[in-house]
């Protein structure tokens, strides 16, 4: 994995600088957000390839912040955090925190921790697809490389849209996109109208998508929040 985003979540101004001097300085990317509404924001909107998120926030507890997340995505959450009990770490695993670092903590077990997630991430994500230039799902390939897609061996009649959304979501499969994101990575900006239009083109890509499109195996609507490619066996 190249170059990984990190969302830093932290109120402390003095540890936020500290984490994001250290991720800059070891050439990873991050965005920061100081509360949970901008966490949430953040995380929704960028899709971050990993999360540190302190639970000492001042709109809302980290663990509840973890349960939104969870609620839509499984992007790796590391919680680092001044609260040391076992009950608080038992608390924050699960609901779902991938990890926890306790307060204070060495530049070097940082570093260590998110070389550890991300060398996961990059080991699930060779798994999934051992050859990059072809995905296969159930019935479902896209072939990148030719810029064609097929079901059951035929091929899809695919508008360039739809094809760009396929290979959007296919690329995130099993992970809850948001409107915001694909919109984002869509259009390149994300405005009422092209979430109106998604919507459009959601439905017109699961028509040719799906046998029963009222019932879905490919592509999951998750109300109010966006979509998700499923995984289908």
């Amino acid at each position: 994995m190249n170059n990984p985003l990190v969302l830093v979540v932290e109120d402390d101004l003095p540890v936020r600088n500290l984490m994001t001097t250290t991720l800059k300085t070891h050439a990873y990317r991050y965005k920061t957000a100081a509360n949970a509404a901008e966490a949430l924001l953040m995380a929704s909107s960028h899709n971050p390839d990993v999360v540190f998120l302190d639970l000492g926030l001042p709109d809302m507890d980290g663990i509840e912040v973890i349960r939104q997340i969870r609620s839509w995505s499984n992007m790796p959450i590391i919680v680092i955090s001044a609260r040391s009990d076992d009950a608080d770490k038992i608390e924050a695993l699960d609901a779902g925190a991938d990890d926890y670092l306790t307060k204070p903590f060495s530049v070097e077990e940082l570093l260590a921790r998110l070389r550890v997630t991300i060398r996961r991430l990059a080991l699930m994500n060779s798994d999934s697809n051992a050859d990059r230039s072809v995905y296969t799902n159930g019935k479902l390939e896209i072939n990148y490389s030719a810029g064609c897609a097929f079901m059951n061996g035929e091929e899809l009649k695919l508008t360039p849209m739809e094809y760009k959304l396929l290979c959007l979501l296919a690329k995130n499969t099993g992970k809850v996109l948001t409107h915001t994101y694909i919109t984002q990575n869509i259009w390149g900006r994300s405005w009422d109208n092209d979430i109106a239009s998604l919507r459009v083109f959601m439905v017109t890509l699961r028509k040719k998508l799906e046998s029963a499109p009222g019932s879905p195996r490919y592509i999951q609507t998750h109300i109010g929040i966006g979509y998700r490619m499923l995984k289908v066996d």
